[in-house]
């Protein structure tokens, strides 16, 4: 009966049989693709855990809480060694780990954070990406008035971003040197939501904008709409290193992109997943820091790697670095550009 029901649940969310084959199955839930680097991930994590001689099995929760939990549910019945999961929501992700615990196994929290101690955490430095963004926004204009675009309010690296930003900007927004004009969180990271929300900002403040804080690069994307709709070119911040944004910075209407290399963040979860398939404990993850910086404070083992700001000076990283062509990065770019020439 138990094997009916588990067959049931695979078809129901949609896995090939394929699935089914002998060995270790690393299962991965994805909270979504909206944005162009997840694909990146992917295929760096589905390399590294292939390298290692084991299985990569997936599904795609399509920005719906139910919807991961029944994906998790699935990737259990169908033998998952290792889960990792990139959470849609901090809270309802819960009941996933509770059941992969239930059944030994082990859980890694990819780059969103899962705060609970028996999941192994793995991101970047996402505090460190909201200082550098805000670094390099106030680089550019040190005074006036500022708006801070955050991404969806369940996913904790919203506020980890906006903590990072708070430690360049807090004094001077004490000061009164910047002022905050609008500060908005935006569901699901959608750009076009960002748009609406920089938008009524601008409406609100008779376009009297001075600089932007987005905490992404799609995001960054819809304020660079708005902005350009009324004429408006302001130093904007954003994350993630989308080729757009590489492009956008190259054009002047994007101050930063911070490039978390996505192709280092899957490759290392892909090995950490191998490790944990292989009876490592996840107390013993070489490179392993203790990590409690959650809203919650529990203490966890974790790997933060190191973001790299792309600006106008330092383009020439991403694309020394292969992550995108110099024709994609330079077409109309600024004059004088030195990784252009």
């Amino acid at each position: 009966m138990r094997k009916v029901i588990m067959l049931a649940v695979i078809a129901a969310a949609g896995f090939s049989s394929a699935a089914l084959a002998e060995g270790k199955k690393i299962g991965v839930s994805w909270a979504q693709f909206q944005e162009e680097r997840w694909k990146i991930d992917e295929a760096a994590l589905k390399a590294a855990i292939e390298a290692a001689g084991d299985e990569y099995i997936s599904a795609d929760a399509q920005s719906s809480s139910e919807k991961q939990l029944s994906d998790v549910d699935a990737l259990i019945a169908q033998g998952a060694n290792v889960l990792v999961i990139n959470a849609w929501d901090k809270d309802a992700i819960g009941p996933a780990i509770e059941k992969a615990a239930a059944e030994g196994i082990p859980v890694v929290g990819y780059d969103r954070l899962i705060e609970d101690a028996r999941a192994f955490y793995l991101t970047f430095d996402n505090v460190g990406v909201g200082k550098i963004i805000a670094e390099e926004v106030m680089k550019a204009k040190p005074d006036g008035n500022y708006a801070i675009i955050k991404g969806d309010p369940g996913d904790p690296n919203a506020d980890f971003l906006r903590a990072g930003m708070e430690q360049v900007i807090g004094e001077a927004v004490k000061a009164g040197t910047i002022k905050i004009v609008g500060e908005v969180y935006s569901d699901g990271w959608k750009p076009e939501n960002a748009q609406k929300n920089m938008e009524q900002i601008l409406t609100a403040n008779n376009n009297a904008v001075d600089a932007v804080l987005a905490e992404n690069d799609g995001m960054a994307g819809g304020v660079v709409a708005a902005l350009s709709a009324q004429g408006l070119v302001v130093p904007v911040g954003g994350q993630d290193g989308d080729l757009a944004a590489i492009n956008r910075v190259a054009r002047g209407t994007q101050t930063v992109s911070v490039w978390k290399d996505s192709r280092a963040l899957g490759k290392a979860a892909g090995e950490i997943a191998a490790q944990l398939a292989n009876g490592v404990a996840i107390d013993a993850i070489p490179g392993a820091v203790k990590f409690s910086d959650g809203e919650k404070k529990v203490e966890m083992n974790a790997i933060l790697l190191t973001p790299t700001a792309i600006t106008k000076d330092t383009l020439n990283l991403a694309i020394d670095g292969g992550h995108i062509s110099k024709a994609e990065a330079c077409e109309g770019a600024m004059e004088g550009l030195a990784a252009c020439q």
